[in-house]
């Protein structure tokens, strides 16, 4: 699959550019960010931290697809956005990170706290990358 037949089937549509919403987006998101810091991870937390975390950067995409005037459906569409805006590397990272999320909402895996970190720190040093390259100045 691509971005075009994401925008066929209807995964991807365009959308008006909606300022407010994009702001309010970002808003959230600065705010998940402050609160899921003050959660110690560990066995009992890894999973739904790790969730949380993507749900975060998953907003972000979706201010950003929002500024390109793209409303975006499904998770998966995200990373044939990203392809599209010549992205390949965050991509990637956005798909693992899809991948990971999905396992443990859908399939009952569990992830270590050690990995939940990691995972953390990728996400948010891809979340500064992505906010600074396409949001700074602009939500």
């Amino acid at each position: 699959m691509n971005f075009n037949e994401c925008v066929r089937n209807g995964q991807i549509r365009k959308a008006s550019k909606d300022v407010g919403l994009i702001k309010s987006l970002v808003k959230t998101a600065e705010e998940d960010l402050m609160f899921l810091e003050s959660i110690p991870i560990n066995e009992q937390s890894a999973r739904k931290i790790m969730s949380n975390y993507y749900d975060v950067l998953r907003s972000i995409l979706e201010a950003i697809a929002l500024l390109d005037e793209y409303k975006i459906y499904t998770h998966e569409a995200f990373t044939f956005f990203l392809k599209e805006k010549k992205e390949e590397s965050y991509a990637i990272q956005f798909d693992r990170f899809r991948k990971i999320r999905n396992g443990i909402n859908y399939y009952g895996k569990t992830i270590s706290p050690e990995e939940a970190k990691e995972n953390k720190e990728q996400i948010c040093q891809l979340m500064v990358k992505l906010r600074e390259k396409y949001l700074k100045g602009r939500s």
